[in-house]
């Protein structure tokens, strides 16, 4: 039995949902555009605030850990963190396509022999993508692709693949194929953590809290404004 904080700020979306023995009793979540600073504070403390009020007590705290926005994995992470230092809890990382990827097995019919292949926008037509089976196995790892017409092909030849996510919006006119279906409104959210963080809390599936770094995949690369502001 498990009273766990999820927390899922790796995309532009910005959530916290409480969940206890699998129940969600607790979901806060703006998809407002990138403003983690101000809101995941906010959230966390009214949704430990919910905890106490009901007689429970944290069991431990779940982040989507990766990949996508780098600020924004750096904010959950840390939030994450800093409540594991401060209760003694432990603390369970959730890679984000996952995360997706059970939003679809929750919310829609997935025919036998589907692939799931959830898309994070990496700009221009570059993506974070995995695959898995209905049973959300991993059939191809998570990598950063570069989308053009021959990609996914080998999958395509075979099955069914759904695409969804902010990066497969702009796959559509390059991945062109029968066996290729695209799905709107899919993103990440802290409430579809609760079946994948109660299961590896069961299996004490936990990452060292001092040590744990989001999962980037790719090195942060910080820019040079075009224009001189002095």
């Amino acid at each position: 039995m498990s009273c766990i904080l999820n927390i899922e700020t790796a995309t532009p979306v910005c959530s916290v949902a409480v969940s206890k023995n699998g129940e969600i009793i607790f979901e806060r979540e703006s998809t407002d555009g990138p403003s983690h600073a101000s809101l995941l504070g906010v959230f966390v403390a009214e949704a430990v605030a919910e905890v106490r009020l009901k007689g429970y007590v944290l069991d431990a705290v779940a982040v989507s850990c990766g990949p996508g926005s780098y600020t924004g994995l750096r904010i959950g992470v840390s939030e994450a963190k800093g409540i594991c230092y401060g209760l003694g809890i432990p603390l369970i990382a959730i890679k984000t396509p996952l995360v997706m990827a059970q939003k679809v097995i929750e919310t829609q019919e997935v025919a036998v022999n589907t692939l799931l292949c959830p898309m994070i926008d990496a700009r221009r037509m570059e993506v974070y993508a995995a695959l898995y089976d209905k049973e959300l196995n991993v059939v191809r790892d998570i990598a950063a692709d570069i989308v053009d017409e021959a990609s996914y092909k080998e999958y395509l030849s075979k099955s069914k693949v759904l695409f969804f996510g902010n990066g497969a919006d702009k796959c559509k006119e390059a991945i062109v194929n029968d066996n290729a279906c695209f799905l709107e409104g899919v993103y990440p959210s802290a409430k579809y953590m609760v079946r994948l963080s109660d299961a590896a809390y069961a299996d004490k599936q936990f990452v060292d809290t001092a040590y744990f770094e989001p999962f980037y995949l790719k090195d942060f690369v910080a820019t040079t404004p075009k224009k001189n502001i002095f």
